[in-house]
């Protein structure tokens, strides 16, 4: 991912993903390093939101662990 914080984070702001949106799976959610694009596609699909909007949440989600 673009950012070190969420990478260093990620179990935690999974964790919250799943509870912010329960249509996401565990598959969803298993970021591969080197395929961003294809996991916010993904997310982009299940949830509705744009790119941008879903990495403001991700780091707001990395700063409240």
């Amino acid at each position: 991912m673009q950012y070190n914080v969420i990478r260093e984070n990620w179990p935690e702001i999974k964790l919250k993903l799943k509870a912010k949106y329960p249509q996401l799976t565990d598959g969803d959610l298993n970021y591969i390093e080197g395929y961003d694009n294809e996991f916010f596609k993904n997310l982009q699909i299940k949830t509705g939101k744009h790119r941008e909007e879903l990495l403001g949440e991700l780091k707001t989600m990395s700063k409240a662990t």
